[in-house]
């Protein structure tokens, strides 16, 4: 058998398996955020997201974060102001937040698409989320990214 044979199956396998690993999902720990256009404090602010803000890595440049949100915006984040949490943020025009874990709960509030929440405990496709206000209830998987 042709000794190069396993190690260029190993060389193979491990790059068609890079492609599986899924992209880190980081998220805003601060207040309110300043995204830009670049990877420098000199480079404009494009727009301003707030805490909880759900972000998934495209790559990193010193301190500094490219990322991709929800809809496929990109911008630049300063990584001091990111931390590994669980969050999401509200895809639909309009997201009633429930009492509970169903729809037959009641609806403690609604609220608008780029809403984002920290997520505290999930049943089934239901989470359990708190808004950085502290407003807290329940939101179908489906409603968030």
């Amino acid at each position: 058998m042709n000794k190069s044979i396993p190690i260029v199956l190993a060389f193979l396998l491990v790059f068609a398996g890079a492609g599986l690993v899924r992209a880190q999902r980081l998220s805003v720990n601060t207040d309110i955020a300043n995204i830009r256009s670049g990877p420098d404090t000199g480079d404009a602010v494009i727009w301003q997201v707030e805490k909880y803000h759900p972000l998934t890595l495209v790559k990193k440049q010193g301190s500094w974060c490219l990322f991709e949100d929800f809809e496929g915006d990109r911008g630049w984040i300063h990584n001091s102001l990111l931390a590994d949490i669980n969050t999401v943020i509200v895809m639909n025009d309009k997201c009633n937040v429930r009492s509970g874990p169903g729809t037959d709960n009641d609806i403690r509030f609604t609220v608008d698409k780029g809403v984002p929440f920290k997520v505290l405990e999930e049943k089934g496709d239901w989470l359990h989320v708190i808004h950085a206000d502290g407003d807290q209830g329940w939101i179908h998987r489906s409603l968030v990214w």
